[in-house]
C-alpha cells in the first residue's frame, strides 16, 4: 500500500492544519496562533489516535512555512523518560536561537504523561528559564499525570473522539487514493474494530489491502483479530439466560477462532452489553462483573479462569432475585 500524502509527510503544502479531521475547534485556535506568530505553551490531551501528534506537526509546518530545521524538535517521552534527557537534549535545544521565520522554537514532547516526576520538575524549570525563545507542546493521553506546575503554565487543548462521519471521510479519502474497493459493511466493521483510533484504523485498512484490493467485512475482522458484535452478544445472551455451557462454548470459539486475548473479549463485552435487551438490574450486574474481571486480569490473574468465572457469575443472575 503506497503512502497517502498526509500533512506530516516531507512535502509541505500550505495550510496543513486544514487536512486535520474532526478537531475543528482545536484547529481554529491553532490557526489564530499561526496568524499572530505567537502562542503559549500547550498540552494536547485526548485518547490515542485522534490527531494530537498530527496537529502538533501540522501547526509547526504552517507556522514555519514547512522549514522546521532548527525551529522544531520532537521527542517521544515514553522512550526518553528520565531527568537526564530534560537536562540534556531538551535544555540544549531550548537555549539555541531559532533558525525559522518565527523567532520562537517549539519542543514537542509526545506522550509526556510518561515522564517521571523528577523529569517533569526539571522540565518545569526549563520552561521558565527559556520562556522568551522556546514554547513547549506536550501530548498526553492522561493529562492528569502531568504535574500541576506544568499544567498551570500551559493552555490545555482537549481533543474529542472522532465520530463516524469523520472516520468515513478519512476512509473514503484513503480508498480513493489507493484505488481500493470497500462496501458499507466493511466500513462499519472498520469503524467498529478501530473504536475511534484513526491510527489503528489506518493499520487495519493497510493490512487488509495487502491481501486484496477488495476489502470485505470478514477480512477486517480477521486482520483485527476481533469478533463480530453478534458473536459477543450470543455469548452474553447465553450467560444471562443461565446456559453456562453454551456461553463457555462461545468463549472457546472467540478465543480459538479469532485469537482474542482476555482483555479484548472484555472490551467487546463492555460495548455490547449496553445493547442487550435485558432487565436494567441484570445489565448493571453484568457491567460490574466485566469491570471486576478486567481488574483481575490486568493485575495478572489467569485470563481464561477469570473469563469463565465471569460467565458463571452472569449465569447465576438468571436465578430469581429474592427481595
Amino acid at each position: 500500500m503506497q503512502r497517502v500524502d498526509l500533512p506530516w509527510t516531507e512535502k509541505y503544502r500550505p495550510n496543513a492544519l486544514d487536512e486535520v479531521i474532526g478537531q475543528e475547534l482545536v484547529v481554529n485556535r491553532l490557526k489564530a496562533f499561526v496568524a499572530s506568530g505567537n502562542f503559549p505553551n500547550m498540552i494536547f490531551a485526548g485518547t490515542a489516535g485522534i490527531g494530537k501528534t498530527t496537529c502538533a506537526i501540522a501547526f509547526a509546518k504552517d507556522l514555519y512555512k514547512g522549514n522546521l530545521t532548527g525551529a522544531f524538535k520532537e521527542l517521544n517521552a515514553s522512550d526518553a523518560r528520565g531527568i537526564d534527557v530534560i537536562r540534556g537534549e531538551v535544555k540544549e535545544f531550548a537555549k539555541t536561537i531559532s533558525m525559522g521565520n518565527v523567532p520562537i522554537k517549539i519542543i514537542f514532547l509526545d506522550e509526556a504523561d510518561s515522564l517521571t516526576a523528577d523529569a517533569q520538575h526539571a522540565l518545569r524549570r526549563t520552561m521558565e528559564k527559556f520562556s522568551a525563545e522556546t514554547r513547549f507542546i506536550l501530548s498526553a493521553n492522561y493529562a492528569n499525570k502531568i504535574i500541576e506546575p506544568i499544567q498551570s503554565r500551559c493552555v490545555v487543548f482537549r481533543f474529542k473522539s472522532l465520530n463516524e462521519d469523520n472516520m468515513k471521510a478519512y476512509i473514503e479519502r484513503v480508498v480513493k487514493a489507493e484505488g481500493l474497493e470497500i462496501n458499507d459493511k466493511a466500513i462499519e466493521a472498520l469503524m467498529y474494530v478501530s473504536d475511534g483510533d484513526m491510527r489503528k484504523l489506518t493499520n487495519i485498512l493497510q493490512s487488509s489491502a495487502m491481501h486484496s484490493k477488495k476489502i470485505s467485512e470478514s477480512s477486517i475482522y480477521e486482520v483485527a483479530a476481533r469478533a463480530r458484535p453478534k458473536e459477543i452478544t450470543a455469548m452474553l445472551k447465553a450467560a444471562v439466560s443461565g446456559n453456562f455451557n453454551m456461553a463457555k462454548n462461545e468463549l472457546d470459539n472467540l478465543m480459538l477462532k479469532n485469537g482474542m486475548s482476555g482483555e479484548d473479549v472484555l472490551l467487546q463485552c463492555y460495548r455490547e452489553v449496553q445493547n442487550l435487551a435485558i432487565d436494567e438490574r441484570v445489565k448493571l450486574s453484568v457491567l460490574a462483573s466485566v469491570g471486576e474481571t478486567n481488574f483481575r486480569i490486568v493485575e495478572g490473574a489467569n485470563e481464561r479462569i477469570q473469563l469463565e468465572a465471569m460467565l458463571a457469575n452472569i449465569a447465576l443472575l438468571a436465578k430469581p432475585h429474592k427481595d
